[in-house]
Parts: C-alpha cells; structure tokens; sequence
C-alpha cells in the first residue's frame, strides 16, 4: 500500500504544480480514477501470493492547498478474485512557491480483519515532507510516523527531475525520473537459549529460553521510478514503472511465517483521472 499511495500522492503533486494554470488550481475540484498496481508491496515487502490490486479513487480539492481522498483497495491473486481488502482515506495539504513544495497528510487505513496484505496492521500514518525545487534536480527529504500497536518512524530522501513537454493542441507530457531511499525504525524479536547461574536444582534444566525485543532504525529500500503523464484538459493518464531493492528485512529462524518476505522485484501502476 505504501507504494500505491506513494504514487497517487506523487502524481498528484505533478499535476496541481505543474499541469494546471492558477486560475484552474484556485477552484474547488472533484477528481476520479482508476487505478490498477501490478505488485502490491510495501517497502518491497510482499505476501506469497503476488497479489496485484484495483482501486478506484475519489479526491477532492477544496482549493490548491487542502483536499481529501479515498479509495477501496481490491486484491487479486491466485486465492482472492477482486477481493475487498478495505479503505484508504487522506486528509493533505500541500503549499507550493517558486523554490519549495511543502506536503502534510495524515492517512487512516481501514483494512478488514482478515486482510491478508502486508501493511493490513497499519492502523494509521501522518507524512511530512519537504522538496528543493532546481532545474538540475529536485530534493526531497520527509519523515512520517506509523502507528499499529507500536508506532515506528521513517525518513525518506530522494531526487527526480521533471521533463514538461508542451504540445500544440495544449496537452501535457510530463517525465519524472526519480530515485529514492526510504528508511526507519523496525520492531523485532529474538529468543535464544541462556544458562542459569547457581547449582542445578532436582528436575529443573540449568537453561531457560530468554524472549528479548527491540527496535532498530535501517533503510528499507531504495526505488527508481519514470512516473509519465499525459494529461489533456480534463483527462490526465499516468503510467509508472518502478524497480525498488528492499533492505534489511527482518528474518526468524525456523520461522518463516514470522520472517518478512521480499526481494528486488518491477512493478508499474497505471491509472486513468478525471477532473469535473
């Protein structure tokens, strides 16, 4: 789920900064999509199904700066045909000028109990970030925090560069090249065996299993992305084709229902909006 709505989100913010003029961007808009992600993942984490997802999504843009959004999330894999995972809703502001582009949003996940998708814990997120805007290359560093029954930290820093290409029937394509590692902090366990200290009393073993937990900060994943979008008047459609190397994942001996699950994989998200 991260990466769908990683993606949205980036998309988003393409089109209001640089596809719509300040007249448009001033009025209040309602925004609806299709969208369709190839390989459901989180961070490069994935179950063992493979699943892809389908989920539509209504926005709505109070004016440049405020707007809301949700989106029913639909799995699909060789168990579930078009399964109902549960909903994504965000709440986001963002505030552009001629140097920085600056993005809150607190997003509330509400997932079915027997959902089956890596990040179904997830039980809400809040993302801040802030972007250097050059024309050699754009900067973003963010941080965000998430909470499920403990709440774990990230930071994500990246670099993209965006090619706008004008047409003359006043269409718009746009490339976004990107790179990004995204980091934080990961909840663990691990049990191993201890000695006793003191002389062995009759019918107790000298060695008792000790369960210790912890928390590291580590990075994650590294992505690259060429988000592409083509947007004319009110239609804008976007295809994004990403490859991302998942770092660090969390494994338990002889456990691998407890192990974390992933490897470097491509995946592409497309989507088709429309703005009313």
């Amino acid at each position: 789920m991260k990466r769908i709505l990683t993606f949205l989100f980036l998309a988003t913010l393409i089109h209001t900064a640089f596809a719509q003029d300040s007249t448009q961007k001033s009025k209040p808009q309602f925004k609806l999509s299709m969208n369709y992600n190839s390989g459901l993942n989180y961070f490069g984490r994935t179950d063992s199904l493979k699943s892809t997802g389908l989920f539509p999504m209504a926005e709505f843009w109070i004016n440049s700066n405020f707007y809301v959004n949700a989106a029913p999330i639909f799995v699909n894999n060789a168990l579930q045909k078009m399964d109902y995972a549960g909903t994504v809703a965000t709440v986001g502001y963002q505030h552009l000028s001629e140097k920085w582009l600056t993005s809150l949003n607190v997003i509330k996940p509400f997932y079915k109990p027997t959902a089956e998708l890596v990040q179904s814990a997830l039980k809400a997120q809040t993302n801040l970030s802030f972007t250097r805007l050059n024309k050699v290359a754009n900067i973003t560093v963010g941080a965000d925090a998430k909470f499920s029954d403990k709440v774990d930290f990230g930071a994500t820093a990246g670099l993209d560069h965006i090619f706008r290409i004008q047409n003359d029937d006043n269409s718009v394509l746009i490339f976004d090249p990107a790179f990004y590692t995204y980091a934080g902090t990961q909840q663990f366990s691990r049990t191993y065996t201890r000695k006793q200290g003191g002389l062995p009393l009759p019918g107790r073993s000298r060695e008792e299993q000790v369960t210790e937990t912890g928390t590291q900060f580590n990075v994650l994943a590294y992505e690259v992305s060429i988000p592409v979008i083509f947007a004319k008047n009110k239609i804008m459609l976007i295809a994004s084709p990403s490859y991302i190397l998942p770092q660090n994942l969390i494994t338990v001996p002889n456990r691998p229902d407890l192990s974390e699950r992933g490897k470097n994989m491509f995946y592409t998200t497309l989507s088709v909006k429309y703005t009313f």
